[in-house]
Protein backbone atom coordinates (compact mmCIF):
# COMPACT_ATOMS: atom_id res chain seq x y z
CA UNK A 1 0.00 0.00 0.00
CA UNK A 2 2.98 2.59 0.72
CA UNK A 3 4.77 1.70 -2.45
CA UNK A 4 1.63 2.86 -4.87
CA UNK A 5 1.55 5.75 -2.89
CA UNK A 6 5.03 6.69 -3.01
CA UNK A 7 5.39 6.02 -6.76
CA UNK A 8 2.42 8.09 -7.50
CA UNK A 9 4.02 10.80 -5.26
CA UNK A 10 7.11 10.57 -7.58
CA UNK A 11 4.87 10.58 -10.82
CA UNK A 12 3.71 14.19 -10.10
CA UNK A 13 7.23 15.38 -9.68
CA UNK A 14 9.05 17.01 -12.39
CA UNK A 15 11.00 14.57 -14.39
CA UNK A 16 14.51 14.71 -13.33
CA UNK A 17 17.73 12.30 -13.67
CA UNK A 18 18.40 10.24 -10.89
CA UNK A 19 21.92 10.86 -10.63
CA UNK A 20 20.68 14.44 -9.41
CA UNK A 21 18.49 13.30 -6.18
CA UNK A 22 21.46 10.85 -5.58
CA UNK A 23 24.51 13.42 -6.14
CA UNK A 24 22.52 15.85 -3.73
CA UNK A 25 21.46 13.88 -0.64
CA UNK A 26 25.08 12.26 -1.21
CA UNK A 27 27.22 15.86 -0.75
CA UNK A 28 24.77 16.37 2.22
CA UNK A 29 25.86 13.16 3.78
CA UNK A 30 28.90 13.74 2.83
CA UNK A 31 28.98 17.22 4.63
CA UNK A 32 27.20 15.83 7.62
CA UNK A 33 29.71 13.62 8.20
CA UNK A 34 32.09 15.81 8.28
CA UNK A 35 30.56 18.57 10.29
CA UNK A 36 29.86 15.67 13.23
CA UNK A 37 32.95 13.56 12.33
CA UNK A 38 35.96 15.61 12.21
CA UNK A 39 34.96 19.17 12.85
CA UNK A 40 32.63 18.18 16.05
CA UNK A 41 34.09 15.17 17.08
CA UNK A 42 34.79 16.24 20.43
CA UNK A 43 32.08 18.14 22.02
CA UNK A 44 32.87 22.00 22.78
CA UNK A 45 31.17 24.99 23.14
CA UNK A 46 31.03 26.93 19.94
CA UNK A 47 32.44 30.31 19.24
CA UNK A 48 30.88 32.94 18.05
CA UNK A 49 33.83 32.91 15.19
CA UNK A 50 33.54 29.50 14.44
CA UNK A 51 29.83 29.80 14.29
CA UNK A 52 29.91 33.09 11.63
CA UNK A 53 32.51 30.77 9.39
CA UNK A 54 30.24 28.16 9.57
CA UNK A 55 27.43 30.23 8.38
CA UNK A 56 29.69 31.46 5.23
CA UNK A 57 30.62 28.14 4.83
CA UNK A 58 26.89 27.06 4.33
CA UNK A 59 25.29 30.02 2.74
CA UNK A 60 28.69 29.89 0.23
CA UNK A 61 27.66 26.20 -0.60
CA UNK A 62 24.06 27.11 -1.11
CA UNK A 63 25.16 30.03 -3.85
CA UNK A 64 27.13 27.64 -5.58
CA UNK A 65 24.50 25.69 -5.83
CA UNK A 66 22.16 28.82 -7.01
CA UNK A 67 25.01 28.80 -9.68
CA UNK A 68 25.00 25.52 -10.68
CA UNK A 69 21.17 25.47 -11.17
CA UNK A 70 21.75 28.68 -13.50
CA UNK A 71 24.03 26.92 -15.99
CA UNK A 72 22.15 23.18 -15.76
CA UNK A 73 18.24 24.30 -15.47
CA UNK A 74 17.79 28.18 -16.53
CA UNK A 75 17.78 31.49 -14.90
CA UNK A 76 14.15 31.08 -13.96
CA UNK A 77 15.38 27.69 -11.47
CA UNK A 78 18.11 29.39 -9.72
CA UNK A 79 15.96 32.53 -9.47
CA UNK A 80 13.40 30.37 -7.49
CA UNK A 81 15.89 28.36 -5.25
CA UNK A 82 17.47 31.82 -4.13
CA UNK A 83 13.95 33.41 -3.30
CA UNK A 84 13.15 29.90 -1.16
CA UNK A 85 16.58 29.79 0.13
CA UNK A 86 16.10 33.43 1.70
CA UNK A 87 12.26 32.67 2.65
CA UNK A 88 13.40 29.64 4.55
CA UNK A 89 16.46 31.10 5.61
CA UNK A 90 14.36 34.18 7.41
CA UNK A 91 11.55 31.96 8.87
CA UNK A 92 14.87 29.98 10.37
CA UNK A 93 15.42 33.07 12.57
CA UNK A 94 12.25 31.91 14.63
CA UNK A 95 13.92 28.24 15.33
CA UNK A 96 16.44 30.12 16.63
CA UNK A 97 14.33 31.80 19.20
CA UNK A 98 12.68 28.86 20.39
CA UNK A 99 16.25 26.79 20.62
CA UNK A 100 17.26 29.70 22.53
CA UNK A 101 14.37 29.09 24.80
CA UNK A 102 14.42 25.48 24.86
CA UNK A 103 18.13 25.13 26.07
CA UNK A 104 17.39 27.53 28.71
CA UNK A 105 14.29 26.16 30.10
CA UNK A 106 16.16 22.80 30.50
CA UNK A 107 19.43 23.99 31.29
CA UNK A 108 21.17 22.37 28.52
CA UNK A 109 25.17 22.84 28.70
CA UNK A 110 26.48 24.57 25.84
CA UNK A 111 29.26 21.97 24.78
CA UNK A 112 26.35 19.79 24.02
CA UNK A 113 23.79 22.20 22.64
CA UNK A 114 25.57 21.49 18.59
CA UNK A 115 25.09 17.25 19.45
CA UNK A 116 21.25 18.04 20.06
CA UNK A 117 20.70 20.64 17.11
CA UNK A 118 22.72 18.00 14.72
CA UNK A 119 20.27 15.34 15.62
CA UNK A 120 17.88 17.85 15.33
CA UNK A 121 17.92 19.40 11.74
CA UNK A 122 19.15 15.94 10.33
CA UNK A 123 15.19 15.03 11.68
CA UNK A 124 14.20 18.37 10.10
CA UNK A 125 15.83 16.97 6.91
CA UNK A 126 14.11 14.25 6.38
CA UNK A 127 10.67 15.77 7.65
CA UNK A 128 10.89 18.58 5.12
CA UNK A 129 11.77 16.23 2.44
CA UNK A 130 8.35 14.52 2.95
CA UNK A 131 6.12 17.63 3.48
CA UNK A 132 7.62 18.90 0.42
CA UNK A 133 7.49 15.89 -2.03
CA UNK A 134 3.91 15.20 -1.03
CA UNK A 135 2.64 18.91 -1.05
CA UNK A 136 4.14 19.05 -4.69
CA UNK A 137 2.28 16.25 -5.40
CA UNK A 138 -0.89 17.67 -3.60
CA UNK A 139 -0.68 20.27 -5.89
CA UNK A 140 -0.33 18.86 -9.34
CA UNK A 141 -3.62 16.61 -8.22
CA UNK A 142 -5.71 19.12 -6.50
CA UNK A 143 -4.82 22.72 -7.99
CA UNK A 144 -7.30 24.13 -5.21
CA UNK A 145 -4.95 23.80 -2.63
CA UNK A 146 -2.98 26.71 -3.19
CA UNK A 147 -5.75 29.01 -2.35
CA UNK A 148 -6.21 27.22 1.51
CA UNK A 149 -1.93 27.76 1.40
CA UNK A 150 -2.27 31.21 0.27
CA UNK A 151 -4.87 32.25 3.10
CA UNK A 152 -2.93 30.15 5.49
CA UNK A 153 -0.06 32.19 4.64
CA UNK A 154 -1.96 35.41 5.39
CA UNK A 155 -3.04 34.67 8.22
CA UNK A 156 0.25 33.54 10.20
CA UNK A 157 2.07 36.77 8.50
CA UNK A 158 -0.84 38.76 10.34
CA UNK A 159 -0.91 36.80 13.70
CA UNK A 160 3.45 37.15 13.57
CA UNK A 161 3.11 40.93 13.33
CA UNK A 162 1.09 41.22 16.08
CA UNK A 163 2.62 38.35 18.44
CA UNK A 164 4.10 39.21 21.49
CA UNK A 165 6.91 36.89 20.92
CA UNK A 166 8.13 33.47 21.24
CA UNK A 167 9.07 33.89 24.41
CA UNK A 168 6.19 34.48 25.87
CA UNK A 169 3.97 31.52 23.34
CA UNK A 170 7.01 28.48 24.34
CA UNK A 171 5.67 26.16 27.49
CA UNK A 172 8.32 23.23 26.61
CA UNK A 173 6.80 21.40 29.44
CA UNK A 174 3.43 21.46 27.64
CA UNK A 175 4.98 19.85 24.42
CA UNK A 176 2.09 17.13 23.38
CA UNK A 177 5.32 14.77 22.11
CA UNK A 178 7.03 15.06 25.31
CA UNK A 179 4.13 14.37 27.96
CA UNK A 180 3.33 11.45 25.47
CA UNK A 181 6.68 10.12 25.72
CA UNK A 182 6.98 10.36 29.16
CA UNK A 183 4.19 8.15 29.68
CA UNK A 184 5.72 5.65 27.22
CA UNK A 185 9.28 5.29 28.36
CA UNK A 186 11.19 6.22 31.62
CA UNK A 187 13.29 9.40 31.63
CA UNK A 188 16.12 9.97 33.98
CA UNK A 189 16.21 13.39 36.45
CA UNK A 190 19.61 14.61 35.19
CA UNK A 191 21.81 14.83 32.48
CA UNK A 192 24.64 12.48 31.38
CA UNK A 193 27.20 14.04 29.76
CA UNK A 194 25.91 14.42 25.78
CA UNK A 195 23.88 10.49 25.88
CA UNK A 196 20.68 10.96 24.87
CA UNK A 197 20.32 7.35 26.95
CA UNK A 198 21.90 6.18 30.00
CA UNK A 199 21.48 2.81 32.32
CA UNK A 200 20.05 3.33 35.82
CA UNK A 201 20.10 0.07 37.86
CA UNK A 202 20.74 -1.93 34.44
CA UNK A 203 17.26 -0.48 33.08
CA UNK A 204 18.26 1.88 29.69
CA UNK A 205 16.06 5.22 30.20
CA UNK A 206 16.39 8.28 28.21
CA UNK A 207 17.92 11.61 29.43
CA UNK A 208 16.76 15.33 29.21
CA UNK A 209 18.72 15.66 26.89
CA UNK A 210 17.00 13.62 24.54
CA UNK A 211 13.54 15.24 25.64
CA UNK A 212 14.87 18.06 24.69
CA UNK A 213 15.58 16.80 20.67
CA UNK A 214 11.95 15.72 21.12
CA UNK A 215 10.69 19.14 21.67
CA UNK A 216 13.75 20.35 18.73
CA UNK A 217 11.73 18.03 16.23
CA UNK A 218 8.58 18.52 17.46
CA UNK A 219 8.74 22.59 17.02
CA UNK A 220 9.87 22.10 13.53
CA UNK A 221 6.93 20.32 12.50
CA UNK A 222 4.90 23.42 13.42
CA UNK A 223 7.59 25.71 11.76
CA UNK A 224 7.15 23.52 8.22
CA UNK A 225 3.69 24.24 8.36
CA UNK A 226 4.77 27.79 7.60
CA UNK A 227 7.60 26.93 4.83
CA UNK A 228 5.77 24.52 3.22
CA UNK A 229 2.94 26.67 1.40
CA UNK A 230 5.90 29.23 1.44
CA UNK A 231 8.66 27.29 -0.69
CA UNK A 232 5.72 26.25 -2.85
CA UNK A 233 4.70 29.48 -3.94
CA UNK A 234 7.57 30.03 -5.03
CA UNK A 235 8.38 27.09 -7.01
CA UNK A 236 6.43 23.66 -7.96
CA UNK A 237 9.63 22.09 -9.13
CA UNK A 238 10.29 19.56 -6.08
CA UNK A 239 13.96 19.28 -6.54
CA UNK A 240 14.32 23.65 -6.32
CA UNK A 241 11.93 23.57 -3.29
CA UNK A 242 13.24 20.76 -1.98
CA UNK A 243 17.29 21.80 -2.31
CA UNK A 244 16.56 25.45 -1.25
CA UNK A 245 14.39 24.36 2.13
CA UNK A 246 17.72 21.67 2.88
CA UNK A 247 20.65 24.39 2.35
CA UNK A 248 18.13 26.95 4.79
CA UNK A 249 17.86 24.05 7.36
CA UNK A 250 21.46 22.82 7.47
CA UNK A 251 22.86 26.59 7.94
CA UNK A 252 20.70 26.33 11.23
CA UNK A 253 22.94 25.60 13.62
CA UNK A 254 25.38 27.90 12.63
CA UNK A 255 22.91 30.70 12.86
CA UNK A 256 22.28 29.62 16.11
CA UNK A 257 25.54 29.93 17.85
CA UNK A 258 25.98 33.04 15.50
CA UNK A 259 22.58 35.38 16.45
CA UNK A 260 22.23 33.66 19.81
CA UNK A 261 23.96 36.57 21.32
CA UNK A 262 22.56 39.57 19.31
CA UNK A 263 18.75 38.55 18.31
CA UNK A 264 17.71 41.74 19.81
CA UNK A 265 19.27 43.70 16.72
CA UNK A 266 16.56 41.83 14.57
CA UNK A 267 13.89 43.12 16.12
CA UNK A 268 11.81 44.54 12.81
CA UNK A 269 12.86 41.52 10.89
CA UNK A 270 9.85 39.59 12.56
CA UNK A 271 7.76 42.53 10.69
CA UNK A 272 9.66 42.03 7.64
CA UNK A 273 9.29 38.30 7.14
CA UNK A 274 5.44 38.99 8.40
CA UNK A 275 4.99 41.73 4.84
CA UNK A 276 6.35 38.56 3.15
CA UNK A 277 4.26 35.89 3.65
CA UNK A 278 1.15 38.22 3.23
CA UNK A 279 2.65 38.98 0.28
CA UNK A 280 3.72 35.29 -0.85
CA UNK A 281 -0.18 34.28 0.43
CA UNK A 282 -1.52 37.07 -2.10
CA UNK A 283 0.55 36.16 -5.04
CA UNK A 284 -1.35 32.16 -4.31
CA UNK A 285 -4.31 33.62 -4.37
CA UNK A 286 -4.66 35.88 -7.52
CA UNK A 287 -3.94 32.74 -9.34
CA UNK A 288 -7.01 32.16 -9.31
CA UNK A 289 -7.76 35.13 -11.58
CA UNK A 290 -4.71 33.94 -13.48
CA UNK A 291 -2.45 36.41 -12.69
CA UNK A 292 1.02 35.32 -11.76
CA UNK A 293 3.88 37.03 -9.82
CA UNK A 294 6.95 37.29 -12.15
CA UNK A 295 9.73 35.40 -9.91
CA UNK A 296 12.26 37.97 -10.77
CA UNK A 297 9.55 40.80 -8.84
CA UNK A 298 9.17 37.98 -6.18
CA UNK A 299 12.81 37.85 -5.33
CA UNK A 300 13.02 41.52 -5.87
CA UNK A 301 10.18 42.07 -3.37
CA UNK A 302 11.92 39.54 -0.62
CA UNK A 303 14.91 40.83 -1.12
CA UNK A 304 13.95 44.26 -0.37
CA UNK A 305 12.02 43.85 2.21
CA UNK A 306 14.64 42.02 4.05
CA UNK A 307 17.06 44.20 3.62
CA UNK A 308 14.88 47.19 5.07
CA UNK A 309 13.64 44.90 8.07
CA UNK A 310 17.75 44.73 8.75
CA UNK A 311 18.53 48.36 8.22
CA UNK A 312 15.78 49.70 10.46
CA UNK A 313 16.64 47.34 13.11
CA UNK A 314 20.40 48.49 12.86
CA UNK A 315 19.44 52.39 12.49
CA UNK A 316 16.32 53.03 14.89
CA UNK A 317 17.83 52.38 17.90
CA UNK A 318 15.52 50.62 21.16
CA UNK A 319 13.80 53.43 23.37
CA UNK A 320 15.89 52.82 27.03
CA UNK A 321 13.17 51.99 29.28
CA UNK A 322 12.12 54.80 31.44
CA UNK A 323 12.49 54.41 35.38
CA UNK A 324 10.54 55.86 37.73
CA UNK A 325 12.13 57.52 40.59
CA UNK A 326 10.50 57.41 44.21
CA UNK A 327 8.67 54.77 43.39
CA UNK A 328 7.45 52.84 46.40
CA UNK A 329 6.99 48.88 46.09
Amino acid sequence: MILPNLLAVLSDLPPLPMWAWLAFFGFIAVMLALDLGVFHRDSHVVSTKEALVWCAVWAGLALAFCVLLQFWRGSESAQQFLAGYLVELCLSVDNVFVFILVFAYFKVPAQWQHRVLFWGILGAVAMRAVFILVGVSVLARFHWVIYIFGAFLIYTGIKMAFSKGAEEEMHPEKNIAVRLFRKIYPVSSSMDGGHFFTRLNGRRIATPLFVVLIVVESTDVIFALDSLPAVLAITRDGFVALTSNIFAILGLRSLYFALSGIMQLFRFLKFGLSLILVFIGVKMLITYFEYHIDTTVSLGVIGGVLLLSVLASVIIKEKPKTVLHGAHK
